[in-house]
């Protein structure tokens, strides 16, 4: 039982890291909607805490799509310095490779399956978070706005849903959990409805 005089788990490091997301990613918003980024990486951080992650976890839930959205080398440098060693692996695991242009959006997403498929529980963790928000948004929007949802996605409809069985059948095989549970039916809900 968690009580009011307990040592809060979140530190300062938490907060610098929530206004160092907040800059680099000020100007990006969700695909499609207009929601400020940051909605989505709060959120993300929101379901790692939930599901028992540490600050390091926590941070990097707040910086996954840093490397990959805003900066690339020079922004893990700075996450490096500013976070530790710990969280910047956290955030490189779930980072797509997008330095080759000749790969196709399926071949990157096979290439990230493998990844989280071999990757650190830390990793994973975040990763299912993300994909969990992600596929809750796309949930929402699709109820606000029909079959136009899957427009916004390289994959479409048929890529799109490809992908989160993929996943989701990966995290089946290492351990399920409420978010693997949760991540089912809304995939369940998408194919059922669309």
């Amino acid at each position: 039982m968690t009580t009011l005089t307990e040592t809060p788990q979140l530190s300062t490091r938490f907060e610098a890291a929530l206004v160092y997301a907040t800059r680099l990613h000020n100007h990006q918003v969700r695909k499609g909607s207009g929601i400020p980024y940051i909605s989505h990486l709060i959120s993300v951080a929101a379901l790692v805490l939930e599901d028992g992650g540490d600050e390091d976890e926590a941070i990097a839930a707040l910086l996954h799509d840093a490397i990959e959205d805003q900066g690339g080398e020079k922004t893990r440098v700075e996450i490096r310095q500013r976070f530790g060693e710990r969280v910047v692996r956290i955030v490189d695991g779930c980072t797509e490779n997008k330095t080759l242009p000749s790969l196709s959006w399926k071949e990157r997403k096979l290439q990230y399956l493998e990844k989280i498929r071999l990757a650190t529980p830390e990793v994973r963790r975040v990763s299912l978070a993300d994909k969990l928000h992600n596929l809750r948004s796309i949930v929402a929007d699709w109820e606000r706005i029909g079959e136009s949802v899957w427009f916004r996605f390289t994959g479409g409809k048929q890529g799109t849903l490809w992908f989160y069985r993929s996943f989701l059948e990966i995290y089946q095989q290492q351990n399920s959990n409420f978010f693997t549970l949760e991540l089912a039916r809304l995939i369940s809900q998408l194919e059922v409805t669309c």
